[in-house]
């Protein structure tokens, strides 16, 4: 589909149909600002999600015959949209030049948009609506040798690493520490089954349970050349699996979406040790860049004291009512905009994230209500 909106011309397809002169231009574009470097935000990126989403799209948007602009977003129904991966695209945004000619906010009705919901907008030029809720996201950034590194940290917080020490030693007892790219597909299925395993015993929505996500994963897991590879760090204490993390890298910068660790060695809190023993291995496996992403910053912080804001909320189309609808739905009756009714409402949009079958919904909602019975059990117990 194509519109025209003088003096903007935009495309919008699904990512199979990128040409290679759109690919090579949003490269360029990712190139031209480290405020896009995320893979997530790359075309390779879309394409894989296209592979394993029928409702991923991405607006190609030209000015004078130029492309200045390319967003990638779920078309869902009633002309809402979410970021393209979501809830695995960490950060999300229209990558773009600088000058686009486009007023705030313009982009969303441009690409056929009532709203878009984010929470991890990339938008260095004010392409959106000011945020609503500035997050914060970490990045190890290894500028430096890892013993230098390591050792800044260190100075920052030295309580933490001395007890962190002392564990990483015992965890060495089990076996000599190893950190490495793994291509064992027995190890991607017990990472990928220990966080399955997290999501059920803290009540949190699996996002790995529906069929698209199991897919992108093991798709992006076998892609092991390209310009843009799934990567499985793995710690090993001796021939024993301690934890992985698994992700997208392309160049330098690498974006793990799945930690875990194995629940027999929790004693030993390995996944400080992890992320010890992946800065030490930056080097040999060319990253210069370990990016952990929004969230979770009590063992994010220590590590990573390369923090950004990005933006997470909800944006309608200039003049639209949908934001207006959206919010009057959440805030009558009794309660109001109370903390409970925030907290449902985030649980759902997560459900709805996650898997936009009406029989995911249905699944993820009944889980939800036994997580909460399981947790409230044992807080009588």
């Amino acid at each position: 589909m194509t519109v025209r909106a003088t003096p903007f011309e935009v495309e919008i397809v699904r990512p199979s149909m990128l040409r290679v002169a759109d690919t090579a231009a949003w490269s360029a574009l990712q190139r031209a600002d480290p405020a896009f470097r995320s893979p997530l935000l790359s075309p390779h990126f879309a394409r894989a999600v296209g592979r394993v989403r029928d409702d991923a799209r991405v607006a190609v948007i030209s000015r004078d015959g130029e492309r200045v602009a390319f967003f990638g977003f779920h078309q869902r129904p009633g002309g809402f949209g979410r970021p393209l991966g979501a809830p695995f695209s960490d950060y999300h945004g229209a990558v773009s030049t600088s000058d686009t000619g486009l007023k705030p906010g313009q982009i969303i009705a441009l690409v056929g948009l009532k709203a878009f919901r984010h929470n991890g907008l990339i938008d260095p030029y004010g392409l959106f609506p000011a945020t609503e809720t500035p997050v914060e996201a970490f990045a190890i950034e290894l500028n430096q040798s890892p013993d230098d590194y390591l050792e800044a940290v260190r100075a920052a917080s030295p309580k933490k690493f001395k007890n962190w020490r002392r564990l990483a030693h015992r965890l060495a007892e089990v076996g000599p520490l190893t950190i490495r790219a793994d291509t064992s597909q027995d190890a991607f299925d017990t990472v990928m089954q220990w966080k399955s395993d997290q999501f059920f015993r803290t009540g949190v929505q699996d996002v790995l349970r529906p069929q698209w996500a199991t897919d992108l994963m093991q798709s992006l897991f076998e892609t092991r050349k390209g310009p843009m590879t799934g990567l499985l760090l793995s710690l090993y204490a001796g021939d024993t699996l301690v934890g992985g993390h698994f992700g997208v890298r392309e160049g330098g910068v690498y974006h793990p979406w799945i930690a875990s660790m194995s629940p027999e060695m929790a004693a030993f809190s390995p996944g400080q040790t992890f992320i010890d023993q992946a800065i030490r291995a930056m080097p040999e496996l060319g990253l210069e860049v370990y990016d952990l992403g929004c969230g979770h910053d009590h063992y994010k912080r220590p590590f990573a004291p390369a923090i950004s804001l990005v933006g997470s909320g909800f944006h309608s189309a200039p003049g639209g009512t949908f934001k207006r609808a959206e919010e009057a739905a959440w805030t009558v009756g009794p309660l109001g905009r109370s903390s409970a009714v925030d907290k449902v409402r985030r649980r759902l949009d997560h459900i709805a994230t996650a898997d936009p079958s009406m029989r995911g919904r249905v699944q993820g909602l009944i889980e939800a209500v036994s997580a909460t019975r399981r947790r409230s059990l044992g807080a009588d117990q």
